[in-house]
């Protein structure tokens, strides 16, 4: 019916609409366009970065509610890490009053909540004191009258302290920055994640949805706000260090100070690597085009792609990360590869009627090369709506920027780029003989002269990339994420070389359920006391250690043994529990036997601020769970995340009796691992999906079945050659290696589609397979040739990145690149030759 509906009295089609209003009305169109760039480019100041750590975990991740809440009860592990070194001996008056006057400077920045060093720790053995003495007052390096030596001995031999603040040779520190955990914050996020997760069940009302929506944009607000504040706190908290460089040699970790640098990183990369692509682009245009035109154009339509999806991210307050911070390029990339389609295919036209009319020149030319290049955008969406099935949030938000994107592309393509190049005059046809076209017709006469040889020489490429697939590990280091030069890399090496290791993970022990079913048992009291009651001012009675579960004598031999299974783990650097505390309160002169009675009159007896730091950390107020705070050496180049969590969780099951649902492994590296552990799951095993969907549209594309099947060859080979080849050189998949598949597949896939679509136009002409491929390899072949070549080089410049996966990225999209072309000159041509799709005819290869 619509298309039977009339437009002044004429039938209404869409390429008469597209005609009448682009062609023959280009003000129109570009008034539109400038008015859309207009309310875009103002919204694109809104555009902003995050790079927190929850963009490293999967979306919906059970582990992560669970992290969430024993952060909340043990206290967070975004702290700050600065490790100080100092020229001279660290106990030494002056290096001491350094410390001191660096720790009274960052405790003044407002959103610290408060500073750990050496000077702050309780010291139970300089000399030795009673538990009656601790409880009143604890002694610490700052106390008058405190030995520097005796406490450098109680510093180094501490089960606490030593490989915690103090390296192993006595030589360096280590300060713990906390900042204030902010309510606002937490309860945004807490509400919103309720919300969340009613929606998945399906019950959620109409308030609820308009509640939900709310809540996101409040927490999204904040959130960015509160990003921009610790970048403010990170900043000056640099500054204060640089004051104190001159007296020790300082490095910064930990969690907020890796975002900050983090998003410094995107900003930079944003800037560079558009600015580097957009320098590359023109050079290119130039080169091949010789025409200020053919630059300009192509340059206005990428401008106005990337500032419409700039606004549009800033519009939806939708945030770039690590993972989709190359999307810019990208984008410039895919628009530039439809606009040299157009260029190319109006150059030909141009030249076959050096007198025709502008109109006809556009017209033909947008006419012949739309319909490849909807299919093309078409398939490249679908490529990138692979990544939606991730799971992770980041990698999921750079599959829809990518799609819209694309889609975006396609549209200002065949809009503004058309409209503009109507007030032009045609000028002097142009002269397509050059080296591209030496380039493209010699990969013709390799067919037609060797077409076995380059059938042989793919399928060994073939086998070898399986094998090389074989081999791909999702198992990789953070620290490798960074150059050795930045602070991030230096720091984490420090710390785990120094400090007992990098990466948290915590272990969570819960009582048995049945104990809680059972009966509470009477409170012991003990026959042979040796401390006057009256004196300590409580019942004789065992407190505590007669209602938890673990904090009497017995248990806590039990919790001695996982501790020390813990700490003889190759993986492991600095573990803590309540067995530190333990093994430290055993240098209390009164220590005695540390029966049930004395470990009750311990924990009561001692002051808030001491039970904060021996206790709190590592046991629960009612005794019945434990915390065994773990650090993994990051750094460590056989580490292996997974197959580490499982062997703790296998010992402490299998090895030591405990019930599965009693242990929990927690913390960043679980979140972590969860997230590369999706990786190959939910992206390897989905790419086939992608290719039958491609399959699906090639046959609705072409009509022909058999030439669908072949033309997919060339992509499938370059996306195995790809991942075959990070098999083969050790390159583990992560965030941002793990998109490579689907833009290979989104990108590689455009030239089989524009090559088939023009191999068919030519083979009608007189029905000879080896005259339409020199025909072809001498027309789309060169356009083929220069979006390639200006894919590669694009990519290129991302090795200037500091961002190691970003380098990985650029170099093996622009080697897949390079593969396709390859493949998309020599194999596909080859095949529909070998296999004839379009039916009988003439021409033949030698070996086919």
């Amino acid at each position: 019916m619509f298309l039977q509906r009339t437009l002044h009295g004429k039938p209404f089609s869409p390429a008469g609409w597209y005609d009448s209003l682009v062609l023959r009305r280009p003000y129109a169109t570009l008034l539109i366009i400038v008015l859309l760039l207009a309310f875009f480019g103002y919204h694109a100041r809104d555009f902003r970065l995050d790079a927190s750590a929850d963009t490293l975990t999967l979306e919906h991740d059970q582990s992560l509610e669970y992290y969430r809440s024993i952060r909340a009860r043990y206290g967070s592990d975004d702290f700050l890490i600065i490790t100080y070194t100092p020229a001279g001996d660290l106990f030494s008056a002056a290096v001491l009053a350094d410390i001191r006057q660096l720790r009274d400077r960052l405790k003044a920045i407002e959103r610290v909540e408060s500073v750990l060093s050496l000077l702050d720790v309780p010291l139970i053995d300089s000399p030795p004191v009673t538990l009656n003495e601790l409880s009143r007052s604890a002694r610490t390096l700052e106390t008058p009258g405190m030995d520097p030596l005796m406490a450098r001995h109680e510093f180094l031999t501490s089960p606490l302290y030593r490989n915690l603040l103090i390296s192993p040779d006595g030589r360096t520190t280590a300060l713990q920055v906390h900042f204030k955990r902010d309510r606002t914050w937490h309860l945004l996020l807490e509400k919103r994640d309720r919300l969340r997760e009613k929606r998945l069940s399906g019950e959620l009302s109409a308030q609820e949805s308009s509640d939900l929506e709310a809540l996101s944009a409040e927490f999204n607000e904040y959130s960015a706000g509160l990003l921009d504040q610790q970048h403010e706190d990170i900043a000056a908290i640099r500054r204060i260090l640089d004051k104190h460089r001159d007296v020790a040699r300082l490095y910064l970790g930990g969690v907020p100070m890796i975002v900050a640098d983090s998003i410094d990183f995107i900003r930079h990369d944003l800037v560079t690597f558009g600015a580097g692509v957009l320098c590359f682009l023109i050079v290119i245009l130039a080169v091949a085009f010789h025409k200020i035109r053919w630059i300009a154009l192509p340059m206005l339509t990428c401008f106005a792609a990337g500032v419409i999806m700039l606004g549009l991210l800033g519009l939806l307050d939708w945030p770039v990360t690590v993972v989709s911070s190359n999307f810019i390029s990208l984008m410039l990339i895919i628009t530039l590869s439809l606009t040299i389609h157009l260029i190319v295919r109006y150059r030909e036209l141009h030249e076959e009627n050096p007198a025709g009319e502008q109109y006809h020149l556009v017209r033909e030319t947008v006419r012949s090369k739309l319909l490849p290049s909807f299919y093309t955008t078409l398939t490249t969406i679908v490529a990138f709506g692979s990544l939606l099935f991730s799971g992770i949030r980041p990698v999921i938000d750079f599959g829809w920027m990518m799609a819209i994107g694309t889609a975006v592309a396609f549209l200002l393509t065949f809009t503004l780029f058309p409209a503009t190049l109507m007030f032009m005059r045609p000028g002097i046809a142009p002269k397509q003989g050059n080296l591209t076209a030496v380039i493209t017709n010699s990969a013709a006469h390799l067919i037609a002269r060797h077409g076995a040889s380059v059938g042989v020489i793919f399928t060994l490429i073939v086998v070898a990339s399986i094998l090389g697939m074989t081999r791909l590990t999702v198992e990789n280091r953070f620290i490798d994420y960074f150059k050795e030069s930045t602070e991030i890399y230096r720091g984490m090496e420090l710390i785990d070389r120094e400090l007992g290791g990098t990466t948290p993970l915590d272990v969570i022990i819960d009582a048995p359920a049945e104990f809680f079913t059972q009966a509470k048992p009477q409170q012991d009291t003990v026959d042979d006391v040796f401390m006057d009651d009256s004196d300590l001012g409580i019942e004789s009675s065992a407190g505590i250690t007669g209602t938890s579960y673990w904090f009497n004598t017995y248990r806590l031999e039990t919790v001695a043994t996982i501790h020390d299974y813990l700490d003889s783990l190759p993986e492991t650097g600095k573990v803590l529990s309540i067995t530190t505390t333990m093994r430290m309160l055993k240098n209390l002169k009164d220590s005695g036997s540390m029966d049930n009675f004395f470990l009750s009159i311990l924990y009561k007896r001692l002051p808030d601020d001491i039970r904060a730091v021996l206790f709190t950390p590592y046991l629960s107020e009612d005794g019945n769970q434990l915390r065994f705070g773990i650090r993994v050496f990051e750094s460590d180049p056989t580490l292996k995340r997974e197959a580490l969590l499982e062997k703790i969780r296998q010992h402490l099951i299998g090895e030591m009796g405990l019930e599965a649902d009693q242990v929990h492994v927690t913390g960043m590296l679980v979140l972590y691992n969860n997230m590369l552990q999706s990786l190959f799951r939910s992206q390897i095993l989905t790419l086939g999906v992608v290719f039958l969907a491609i399959l699906a549209m090639f046959i609705v594309l072409f009509r022909n079945i058999k030439m669908a099947g072949i033309a997919i060859i060339p992509t499938m080979l370059a996306a195995v050659q790809v991942l075959g080849l990070m098999g083969w050189l050790g390159i583990p998949l992560d965030l941002m290696t793990i998109t490579i598949a689907a833009i290979v597949i989104g990108i590689a896939v455009d030239d089989a589609i524009h090559y088939v679509h023009r191999f068919t136009d030519e083979f009608r002409k007189d029905r000879d397979y080896l005259a339409s491929m020199e025909r072809c390899h001498d027309s789309i072949g060169r356009a083929m040739y220069y979006t390639t070549i200006t894919v590669t080089l694009g990519f290129t410049i991302l090795v200037l990145s500091s961002f190691i996966p970003t380098i990985y990225f650029g170099l093996l999209t622009g080697f897949a690149m390079l593969v396709a072309l390859i493949a998309n000159l020599t194999l596909l041509p080859l095949l529909i030759i070998w296999f004839q799709p379009l039916g009988g005819g003439t021409g033949r290869v030698r070996g086919g």
